[in-house]
């Protein structure tokens, strides 16, 4: 029997469903819209994975916990050390002495969303664990390919300060986040009003309802398909990812699933301000979360802070933007 297609939910009830979802998390989360929104539209987008660097305690965990709570997603965390090993996020066939048979015993990653913790405390061959499930949304465990939930969506944390006992994520594995984000510090005001709330509800944790369900989800992800892209603007992405390649100071540049990803978060973030298509600003303003992460800049400018943000802005200043006629 073949599967029934997902029928989609209007492209127009888009804006009021994220806006719930946002709100909704925002009684955890405080000061922190932009980057909400971000992530939102970074999950309505297909292969939809989130990198967070960021210091600790700036709300990393609770944002991805949050959301998979407001969109009904199952969720798995798991916390990455230098001695975890594949085996322990995709799981293994086990010997049953009762069975007398070997039997399969999931993993963690085995869920719609899954939390990597501190991803570059693990070791290089644990990292490439996850290379398959987020590109192919399967897991091959002796020879058979087991397919992965659907939605599939990781969020990764890594903390910035610390260069010991660390193994920096390969550029083949950070091409494959669709997006790398910093949360921020909280404003004075915003943290007061966060000690606030804690006074106010005599507990940590935060209780959140679900504002969708995963069939709902899908939906979306699916109308957001309809987003109309100009051929204008798909020739303005590709100006800009092929000018990361042409530029001076950079050695790598920005693949094509790097064209792809600014295309689909920008389709989302369209959806999210209640259009139906996409304008010049959507991709000006994605274009570092997206694009910064995939560059590898030339060796004298390493260690230089926000090195990478500054060459995706110089390039959007270099490049022309196409005036879209409505």
């Amino acid at each position: 029997m073949k599967d029934q297609p997902i029928k989609t939910i209007p492209l127009s009830n888009i804006q009021s469903i994220t806006e719930q979802i946002i709100i909704e998390i925002e009684k955890a989360v405080i000061g922190k819209r932009d980057a909400l929104e971000t992530i939102m539209a970074a999950l309505l987008s297909t292969g939809g994975h989130i990198l967070l660097e960021d210091n600790p305690g700036l709300a990393k965990t609770l944002i991805a916990n949050s959301f998979a709570t407001t969109l009904d997603l199952g969720f798995k965390r798991i916390q990455f050390t230098p001695d975890l090993l594949p085996g322990d996020i995709t799981g293994g066939y086990v010997f049953d002495s009762k069975a007398e048979k070997f039997t399969l015993r999931k993993g963690p990653i085995f869920t719609q969303m899954m939390l990597a913790d501190e991803i570059n405390r693990a070791s290089p061959k644990t990292q490439s664990a996850l290379l398959e499930a987020m590109q192919e949304y399967q897991v091959s465990l002796e020879g058979e390919q087991l397919l992965l939930p659907s939605p599939f969506i990781v969020i990764a944390t890594q903390n910035p300060i610390e260069s010991e006992g660390i193994f920096p994520l390969p550029e083949a594995q950070l091409d494959r986040f669709l997006i790398k984000l910093s949360i921020g510090y909280p404003k004075p005001y915003e943290e007061q009003e966060m000690l606030q709330r804690r006074q106010d509800r005599k507990q940590d944790t935060v209780a959140l309802k679900a504002i969708v369900d995963t069939d709902t989800f899908l939906r979306m992800q699916q109308a957001v398909e309809n987003v109309y892209v100009d051929a204008d603007i798909e020739h303005y992405i590709v100006n800009l990812v092929n000018q990361t390649r042409l530029h001076r100071q950079v050695v790598v540049g920005a693949s094509p699933r790097g064209s792809l990803a600014l295309l689909k978060i920008s389709r989302s973030w369209a959806a999210l301000h209640g259009r139906d298509f996409i304008i010049p600003d959507d991709v000006k303003l994605l274009a570092k979360p997206v694009l910064a992460h995939r560059i590898i800049l030339e060796p004298s400018l390493w260690g230089t802070r926000n090195a990478e943000a500054a060459i995706i802005d110089e390039i959007l200043h270099t490049i022309p933007v196409p005036v879209i006629t409505p």
